[in-house]
């Protein structure tokens, strides 16, 4: 079984409905069938839980009898705090929490470094500021755990005793088509394969599914 970390815009009226031109009807199927092949992979998922792309997928997720939904929230955080997260970590759907289980980041700098690492397989359902971030910085970290950097050695457990990244098959993004533009940046890309991670490009949510099931292969 594997764990699926979420990323994407937070802003759905922005990105997907005046960048990328998509018709609402057309979005909330394909968040519908995402859900859909999450589910039926057997896949766990892990998100931040506000507002955007990544809840809209685990609402249906859990509507549909996924698994698990775990939420990374930075409780300790003093800067920004997380107040706006409180309506999403107690949403409920048909009588039931969304979020399952909540994995303390700490803060607002260490969760944006380290929210990919808490899945096997990173899914990108949109290519914003943060997403981009999250999804560099993961690596990096991944790097380090590696010891891919010369003079620098990092446990990723002295990182977060709940990182998973790399424990059951080797770090992996996979970017939903439907929801970019273009492919990741060229140097994006190459510095993750050269880390040793892997990148998938599904043009439907059914080779979502695929490609997470090759990897228990």
């Amino acid at each position: 079984m594997l764990r699926v970390c979420l990323i994407g815009a937070a802003d759905v009226d922005f990105h997907y409905f005046k960048l990328l031109k998509m018709k609402k009807p057309d979005f909330e199927r394909h968040v519908e069938e995402i859900a859909g092949s999450l589910v039926n992979s057997g896949s766990e998922i892990v998100l931040l839980p506000n507002r955007g792309v990544s809840f809209e997928v685990a609402k249906k997720y859990k509507e549909l009898g996924g698994r698990k939904v775990f939420g990374t929230v930075p409780v300790s955080d003093s800067d920004f705090g997380i107040k706006h997260l409180r309506e999403f970590i107690d949403a409920e759907i048909n009588g039931k929490k969304i979020v399952d289980e909540e994995i303390d980041t700490g803060t607002w700098y260490k969760q944006d470094l380290t929210h990919c690492l808490f899945g096997d397989v990173v899914l990108v359902l949109g290519v914003s500021l943060g997403a981009l971030g999250e999804l560099s910085y993961g690596y990096y970290l991944y790097k380090l755990f590696l010891g891919k950097k010369p003079n620098v050695s990092v446990l990723k457990e002295k990182i977060h005793p709940k990182v998973v990244a790399g424990s059951k098959v080797p770090f992996a993004t996979i970017v939903y088509k439907p929801f970019v533009k273009k492919k990741l940046p060229f140097e994006i890309e190459t510095y993750v394969k050269d880390c040793g991670g892997r990148v998938f490009y599904a043009e439907s949510a059914s080779e979502i599914k695929e490609i997470i099931e090759e990897f228990g292969e």
